[in-house]
Formats: structure tokens, C-alpha cells, sequence
């Protein structure tokens, strides 16, 4: 083999070599990503009565408890109530924000758009004590209303993401074009419009759904003694010891996270908007 064969398969020598190392890079962090979730649903469906991974025995034990246990379930409908809630809320409200900052682009509008994603660099503690601060002031705490409109407001930067990602790529002349035939300005955005950006709209109401689901910090700052979410539920337990059920509970979780992720990635192709 010539000295000149070898120059020229040097190149492609390096970019294999590459390729291979970008493998494995991305190898190891997807196992790095997914190692903590393969633990808990192991350590969810062992048959002891303390955490063990591998699992000594396949149980389905620890769901049983999670699922006939009053506090566990209600625990789990008042997550379940709020996240419906807090997700029509903000689905509706982002909506409406992102298209009016997309399509009619007021003074302002960057300022505007920074400020509805606030909730995304504000910690979470942060936005609890605050929370907690104003509800006392205004005398507005208890009930489910402020934890509704708390949710609402976290998931809400979400949604008007995902709902702008749509406007952008809809073409405004097909609206218009409605509103030259006859149709109002409501029935052009509902007939038209929505129809156009649903993906949007449907991606951002399952990513405030799920994050309705999960979240914790500001949530503890404002719930009262006789509520509790399951986030907060898991997050209480695991002061006083770590048992399988909260294992079990936390798997129900990642489950219905994956199952409506792939429901959404099925009918609205929601990798888009990620």
C-alpha cells in the first residue's frame, strides 16, 4: 500500500473515529439520563418491605398500597383535579397571549414575552414564598382557586411557547383571506386559525400537564394542612424513611408522563416544538 493510500484514507479514518466517539458520548447520556428512572421502577416491584435494587422478588404489591390507600388516593385526584384545571387554564390563556404577541406583534412585545417566561428562571422556591406572601396579605389562601391559578401561572410559559412555534410557521394570509370572505375576527381565528396551530396548542397543553403533575416547590408553600398533591406526598414520606410505595408512586408518575408523551408525539408530532 502506498504511502499516498494512506494519506487519503486518513481523513476518513478521522471522521470515523469521530463518529464513533460521538456515539458513545451520546450513549452515555442517555444511560446517564435514564439510569435513575430504571432504579426507581426496579426498586418499585420488589416484594420486601425496604428499597432493594435489583428487586428480591417481582411484586405488584407496593401499587396495590398506593392505589387502596385513602391518603395515596386522595392524594393522587386532587393532583389529577388541579393539573385538568391549571392546564384548560393555561392552555386557553397561552393561547390567546402567544397569538396576540405573534400576529400582532404590540409595542412592546419582547418585554412582554420575557415576562410570561419568568416562571422558567425564577426558582421555584422563590415563586412559593412569594406566592404564600401575597395569598396571606390578600387573605385568599385555602381552597383549590390559588393553587389552580399558582399552576396555571408555572405552566403557562410552556404553552405560549409551543403555541408560537405554530403562529410562526401558519401562514396569516389564509386568515385573512377568511376574513375577505365574510368571517369575523373570532370565527376566522376558530374556523381557521386554531385548526392551523393545534399541534401547538396540544403539545403545550400536555407539557402543562405534566408539569402540573410534578411540581413541588411552590406548591408546598401553599397548600394547606388537609391538602396534598402526590409530588408533595413523596416528597413528605421521604422525610421520615424511604419505602417501596413511594417507589410505586413515583413509577405511576413516570408512566403517565411517557404515556402521554407518546400519545402526543402520535397525534400532534410534538418533537417540533422541543
Amino acid at each position: 500500500m502506498s504511502a499516498r493510500t494512506l494519506v487519503r484514507r486518513a481523513p476518513w479514518r478521522r471522521r470515523d473515529l469521530a463518529r464513533i466517539l460521538r456515539a458513545i458520548y451520546v450513549a452515555a447520556v442517555v444511560v446517564f439520563l435514564l439510569t435513575p428512572i430504571i432504579v426507581v421502577v426496579m426498586a418499585s416491584l420488589t416484594s420486601t418491605s425496604y428499597l432493594t435494587v435489583p428487586p428480591r422478588g417481582i411484586s405488584f404489591r407496593w401499587f396495590e398500597t398506593v392505589l387502596t390507600s385513602p391518603s395515596y388516593r386522595s392524594a393522587i385526584g386532587m393532583s389529577i383535579v388541579l393539573a385538568f384545571s391549571a392546564t384548560i387554564g393555561a392552555t386557553i390563556l397561552g393561547t390567546a397571549i402567544a397569538y396576540g404577541l405573534g400576529r400582532y406583534k404590540p409595542w412592546g412585545a419582547n418585554a412582554l414575552g420575557a415576562l410570561f417566561s419568568a416562571p422558567l428562571i425564577i426558582p421555584g422556591v422563590v415563586t412559593g414564598v412569594a406566592l404564600l406572601q401575597f395569598l396571606t396579605m390578600t387573605g385568599l389562601r385555602g381552597g383549590i382557586g390559588p393553587l389552580i391559578a399558582i399552576h396555571v401561572v408555572i405552566a403557562l410559559p410552556y404553552v405560549i411557547r409551543s403555541v408560537a412555534a405554530s403562529i410562526a410557521s401558519a401562514d396569516p394570509q389564509v386568515e385573512e383571506a377568511a376574513r375577505t370572505l365574510g368571517a369575523s375576527p373570532v370565527a376566522g381565528f376558530f374556523l381557521v386559525t386554531l385548526p392551523m396551530i393545534r399541534p401547538g396548542v396540544a403539545t403545550g397543553a400536555v407539557f402543562a400537564f405534566i408539569i402540573s403533575m410534578g411540581e413541588v416547590a411552590a406548591t408546598l408553600f401553599v397548600l394547606t394542612v388537609r391538602q396534598t398533591t402526590l409530588p408533595v406526598k413523596i416528597f413528605s414520606m421521604v422525610e421520615f424513611g424511604v419505602d417501596p410505595s413511594i417507589a410505586a408512586a413515583s413509577t405511576l408518575m413516570i408512566m403517565l408522563t411517557a404515556i402521554l408523551l407518546l400519545v402526543a408525539e402520535k397525534w400532534t408530532g410534538f418533537h417540533r416544538f422541543v
